[in-house]
């Protein structure tokens, strides 16, 4: 398992913090021969969903015998879970040696005055990304967008289809304050006469996006609208998902759990039928195959069934609700609720919609600067005192007291933060090993 710390440079570029902007970015990959442009890729933005709707385009087209990079973020466990070729993680002697290449090019190009500035952690990593698919020969390239769009280190690419999966408020320091201005931001990655598919429901939002498209001369082709709609029906063993095209009818229960999932599904959909329309060739069966197998941890992860546990990292006021429709249709009963974010999130409409699935709820701290402490949470939670807040700084002791209080019965359920997410599932996978418990 790898970790930042073991890389020199991408831990030094950690300190960089965010910087908009693709100058630098673009100067480094051309003096790298240009490799994001050595292979089609899809391009996916969107406040919540698109790292959902990657791993599902990634899992569609390696089933349908296509060769795949596949670059998201956060990792949860291992930074190399980030860049990925077939399913598989870039290896540490792969991730070093081009990590070396990429900081001597840095070196070079600012000693000339070509880039002002160091490479941002982001930057670095997206760059090696680029390279390393370049290197494999991928016959096509998923990439998540970082944060908004227009500025964003994956924006240097041209893409064969832009996919903007929703618009909600987040990171709106950097990106606005108003979901007009977040949805300019992720437009930006609609390209000249590039197809966008569309999987946003805001009208205020939509609106913006749509203007892009016309302005770029983009097909603009929505997850649900013009023919296209999306309906699901509840049974003892989940939701089943009927989508429905002009080019014919989809009829799938995603691996992955919730509702959100099924319109997540539908996005891919949309977009393979875009991309069959521009000649690859995709089968309807295997699309439902990926999707109905396919895994993305910490996204309503069941991670445990003895006692019942779920990992979700919703920081957002939109996948808070997702959650608590899940735990409302599924799970039915008042849970264990371990909960740790970020101080800059909007904890107050993220609580709103979580705490009342549980009966009680322990505060953490996910182990970065940025992370609200326990204290702060309860500062700015203080209408939720009838639950009993237990302040548990450390994540592990977090974990003990949920399992303690759940005596193998009580469900819990773990949310907030991807950092937290993380450190739980290091902290279970330890737990199983060390006290031999029937967490599984």
């Amino acid at each position: 398992m790898s970790d930042v710390l073991d890389y020199p440079y991408l831990q030094r570029a950690c300190f960089f913090g965010i910087k908009l902007g693709l100058k630098n970015i673009s100067e480094v990959l051309k003096s790298c021969g240009q490799p994001e442009l050595s292979f089609p890729s899809i391009q996916v933005a969107g406040t919540n969903g698109k790292g959902s709707v990657c791993a599902m385009l990634d899992q569609i087209f390696r089933t349908n015998g296509f060769r795949t990079g596949l670059y998201t973020s956060p990792h949860l466990a291992d930074v190399r879970e980030r860049i990925q070729v077939n399913g598989q993680m870039i290896s540490e002697q792969d991730l070093k040696r081009i990590l070396a290449e990429i900081e001597k090019k840095e070196k070079k190009l600012k000693a000339s005055g070509l880039i002002a500035g160091s490479l941002t952690y982001f930057e670095i990593l997206t760059i090696t990304a680029l390279l390393y698919f370049q290197e494999k020969k991928v016959d096509l390239a998923v990439l998540e967008v970082g944060m908004g769009g227009r500025f964003d280190a994956t924006n240097v690419t041209k893409p064969e289809v832009a996919v903007i999966t929703t618009i909600a408020y987040d990171h709106q320091q950097y990106l606005g304050n108003s979901l007009e201005k977040i949805a300019f931001e992720k437009a930006g990655i609609i390209k000249e006469k590039t197809p966008c598919v569309c999987g946003v429901k805001n009208r205020r939002a939509l609106k913006v996006i749509k203007n892009k498209c016309q302005q770029v001369k983009a097909a603009f082709i929505p997850v649900c609208g013009q023919g296209r709609t999306l309906s699901w029906t509840e049974t003892g063993e989940g939701l089943v998902f009927s989508y429905k095209t002009r080019s014919g009818s989809y009829q799938f229960k995603p691996s992955l759990a919730g509702r959100h999932q099924g319109e997540n599904a539908a996005t891919a959909i949309a977009t393979t039928e875009v991309m069959g329309k521009l000649g690859w060739k995709l089968e309807k069966d295997k699309i439902i195959q990926a999707l109905e197998n396919i895994t993305w941890p910490g996204r309503l992860e069941i991670i445990s069934s003895y006692p019942l546990i779920i990992l979700d990292g919703c920081h957002n006021e939109e996948g808070a609700r997702a959650v608590s429709e899940f735990w409302q249709s599924r799970i039915k009963q008042p849970g264990i609720l371990v909960f740790g974010v970020m101080k800059d999130k909007d904890i107050e409409k993220i609580a709103r919609w979580l705490f009342p699935l549980a009966a009680r709820v322990i505060l953490t701290k996910p182990p970065m600067e940025r992370a609200a402490s326990g204290e702060e949470l309860v500062d700015r939670l203080k209408r939720y005192r009838d639950k009993c807040l237990i302040i548990e700084e450390q994540v592990p002791s977090a974990m003990r007291q949920a399992l303690a209080l759940s005596g193998g019965q009580v469900p819990v359920l773990v949310a907030g933060s991807l950092f937290l997410i993380a450190e739980v599932r290091k902290f279970l996978e330890y737990y199983k090993k060390a006290t031999r418990q029937p967490c599984q």
